[in-house]
C-alpha cells in the first residue's frame, strides 16, 4: 500500500480548509497495520473537537474523490497541532514572537542543553532569544526542539 504525496492532499483540501477560517498546520500519512491520514489543523481561536468533527466531515468526501490510498482502506483523523508541538513552519514561529519557549539543543550553550526564554524575533535561518538576562542570535541547525512554554495558573 501507498499514498499519494502530502502535497497532493494538503493541495486537495486547502481551499476548504480557507473557506472554514481553518489553517492546515500539516497533513500526515503512516502506512502502518492500521494505515492512516492525520491532518494537524488550527484556527484563530484555536481548536476544539467541534471543530475537528465539523472539518473531519467537510473534508471526507473531497478526499473520498482524490483517493489518496489508491483504494486501500485507511483511517482520517482531524487534530490540534497539541500545546507541546514542535514549531515548524514560519507561521509557528511567526504567531509565538513575544511568548515564552523551551528550547533543547543539539549541543550545550553556556553549559546547557535546554532553557526557556522569550522569543523575540524570526528570521526563517535563527531565533534570537532572551533569557531575561541577555538577547542572542540562536541558528536553527542548532536547535534539537523549540515548542511553546506550557504555563498552569
Amino acid at each position: 500500500m501507498k499514498f499519494k504525496s502530502v502535497e497532493e492532499i494538503t493541495s486537495a483540501i486547502t481551499s476548504l480548509a480557507d473557506s472554514m477560517g481553518i489553517e492546515i498546520v500539516e497533513v500526515e500519512t503512516k502506512i502502518t497495520k492500521s494505515p492512516y491520514i492525520t491532518v494537524y489543523i488550527d484556527t484563530e481561536n484555536g481548536v476544539d473537537l467541534d471543530t475537528c468533527e465539523r472539518f473531519h466531515n467537510a473534508i471526507d468526501p473531497v478526499l473520498d474523490d482524490l483517493d489518496p490510498s489508491f483504494g486501500a482502506t485507511y483511517t482520517l483523523n482531524v487534530s490540534s497541532p497539541g500545546l507541546d508541538r514542535p514549531l515548524k513552519t514560519d507561521r509557528d514561529f511567526q504567531k509565538r514572537i513575544g511568548k515564552d519557549v523551551e528550547v533543547k539543543l543539539f549541543a550545550p550553550l553556556k553549559g546547557k542543553k535546554s532553557f526557556e526564554c522569550k522569543l523575540v524575533s524570526y528570521d526563517g535561518n535563527n531565533v534570537v532569544l532572551n533569557d531575561g538576562l541577555e538577547e542572542f542570535k540562536l541558528p536553527l541547525n542548532r536547535i534539537a526542539k523549540i515548542n511553546e512554554a506550557i504555563k498552569f495558573d
